[in-house]
């Protein structure tokens, strides 16, 4: 920290807009999930100041007992019908959301699949799941079905990812369901980074490929387009009664408080009235890749709105991500072990109320720092595809 170069809880001294308030100067937002710009919008913020007017600032209880609203209700109604499954959880954050349903699906002789890149809050829980973790290659179909071969007449879970948060490709869902039937597992798709950005209308993932008939469930969080906090699940109504009288995550967990559910409540209305907010943020992520890929920096394979540009070690990406808040650019640092070593990168996230002039000077300082740096101009790691992202 006394280098200068700790780039960790970096206060912010505003709402979470295109532009941020840090150090008493404007910052270009490049870091945030808030992809569709709804959490500083004046409905949403409407919606949360009316729930606290009616129902308090808390729950003072647990969802199982005294802690369940009707917003709480109406939120998972919402939910259910959005993503087009016949019901929805509602938990108080994502993180506990993996624990709430991964660790309860799979008995003591069950098997849990995983990707090696998945979420730390799906590793915790599986790490709380009674039955064998596996982990198989990032999105290698044959070493997932190798591993699939050995486990017979045993539960089995497949979970993984929907969009992998740091590299920002897509799971590759039509193959893993594909093996799922032939070897009879289940699939959970965590779908955080998905969830109203991609597929038809912001369903997923499932729906972007056409699979959501063949899967479990999809866990969600409200962090991101949803712009508040807590998290869902959402599948079969019997998986969702059974998680309401096993789940330790839910029945042990304070609810979340009525003004996040009257602000994803909102957010969803919103997202449905105004579907240009994706073709929106999907126009910029193309115009970004493209200029990204013009200054020959490596950004792998992005397929979502989340573009990594590759630096290579720890010490660099910290400077990078210290020099470009100086220079007017917030963006975020990843090192391992979030990727594997020697891939570590400067993450990207868009928003649709950003602007290209906003893309064009974010561009412009990345180049002045990347080659003060040495990083424009680098080959991805080996292992990291090179692709163009398109539409989901």
């Amino acid at each position: 920290m006394a280098s200068g170069l700790y780039p960790y809880f970096r206060p912010i001294e505003s709402e979470q807009g295109a532009t941020v308030m840090m150090d008493g100067k404007d910052v270009i937002m490049m870091g945030s999930n808030n992809y569709l710009g709804l959490t500083n919008h004046p409905e949403v913020k409407k919606a949360a100041q009316k729930a606290i007017d009616q129902y308090g600032t808390g729950c003072a209880g647990s969802r199982f007992l005294n802690g369940t609203l009707a917003v709480h209700q109406e939120c998972e109604e919402v939910l259910a019908d959005f993503m087009g499954t016949e019901a929805a959880l509602v938990f108080s954050t994502g993180f506990m959301t993996n624990q709430g349903v991964i660790a309860h699906l799979v008995p003591r002789e069950g098997v849990l699949l995983l990707d090696r890149l998945d979420h730390a809050s799906i590793i915790d829980a599986a790490r709380l799941s009674f039955g064998k973790t596996i982990k198989f290659n990032h999105s290698d179909m044959a070493d997932l079905e190798k591993k699939l071969r050995v486990q017979k007449n045993k539960t089995k879970l497949i979970v993984v990812d929907g969009v992998f948060s740091m590299e920002g490709d897509l799971a590759p869902l039509p193959d893993i369901v594909h093996l799922a039937d032939k070897y009879g597992a289940d699939v959970i798709v965590d779908d955080a980074h998905a969830v109203g950005v991609i597929g038809p209308g912001g369903q997923g993932t499932a729906s972007h490929f056409s699979v959501k008939d063949r899967i479990l469930g999809t866990i969600g969080t409200f962090s991101k387009s949803f712009a508040s906090i807590g998290g869902f699940f959402a599948g079969p109504e019997d998986v969702v009664h059974y998680l309401k009288h096993h789940s330790r995550a839910l029945i042990f967990s304070a609810s979340p408080p009525p003004a996040n559910m009257a602000a994803v409540i909102k957010a969803v209305e919103i997202i449905r009235r105004e579907p240009q907010r994706i073709d929106r943020v999907w126009e910029l992520t193309n115009y970004l890749k493209k200029a990204l890929l013009a200054e020959e920096f490596a950004i792998g394979k992005p397929e979502s709105p989340i573009i990594p540009v590759y630096v290579g070690d720890d010490m660099t990406v910290f400077r990078a991500c210290m020099m470009l808040q100086e220079e007017g650019v917030f963006v975020n640092p990843v090192i391992s072990p979030a990727v594997p070593p020697h891939h570590a990168l400067i993450r990207l996230s868009l928003m649709s109320t950003l602007t290209e002039k906003q893309l064009d000077y974010a561009v412009e300082k990345l180049v002045k720092v990347g080659k003060a740096l040495g990083f424009v101009g680098i080959q991805p790691p080996e292992g990291v595809e090179v692709a163009k992202p398109e539409r989901a």
